[in-house]
């Protein structure tokens, strides 16, 4: 497998968008732990945004939290590491759009952030924002919920509205590439 150019700039821009995403999971998780857990709720803008400490022992709010042990482990742990690992794999070696690369990369650096909670710490989540107006909010969310939640939507609007024209384009100019270089082999022939 050569390395060209455009490889190596998906490679670093994966490893940086993994590095920020998955470091300030971590990082506002420590902190939620040291000056959230066992405090009241702060409230801020008005109560639209607020940080509360809570273990989430499910999935995405709370889904699977009653699931036997065993099962657990296999949903919620095993196969989506799995699936993370193969999606990094991809990110690195496979994918040929990098934006592309930077929404899958925010999505499994976020599913990471959890898994290792979810290893680590009882299979719980350490979730600690709140987000909305009245009684209209959100779940209690961290920060890897966020680049899940954003690398998902991003790239739902980025594949329906841009990433085809962009992929036809970069086939057809690959596709020129290679043609101008087989006339140059048979002019040298």
């Amino acid at each position: 497998m050569s390395f060209d150019s455009k490889r190596k700039k998906i490679i670093l821009v994966t490893i940086i968008t993994f590095v920020i995403n998955f470091g300030l999971d971590r990082l506002t998780k420590i902190l939620a732990v040291e000056f959230l857990k066992g405090n009241p709720p702060k409230s801020f803008l008005g109560g639209i945004f607020k940080l509360i400490y809570a273990e989430n022992t499910g999935a995405f709010l709370s889904m699977g939290a009653n699931f036997p042990i065993v099962l657990k482990y296999i949903l919620l742990a095993i196969i989506p590491i799995l699936v993370c690992f193969w999606g990094l794999y991809w990110c690195l070696f496979k994918e040929k759009d990098t934006f592309r690369c930077i929404l899958f990369t925010s999505v499994i650096a976020g599913g990471l952030g959890n898994l290792l909670d979810r290893l680590f710490n009882g299979f719980s989540v350490i979730d600690f924002m709140n987000f909305g107006i009245g009684n209209l909010r959100t779940g209690i969310l961290n920060v890897a919920d966020l680049s899940i939640t954003f690398g998902v939507l991003i790239f739902i609007v980025y594949d329906i509205f841009f990433a085809k024209d962009k992929l036809l384009a970069d086939e057809k100019k690959e596709k020129s590439t290679k043609e101008t270089s087989n006339e140059e082999e048979t002019l040298d022939e």
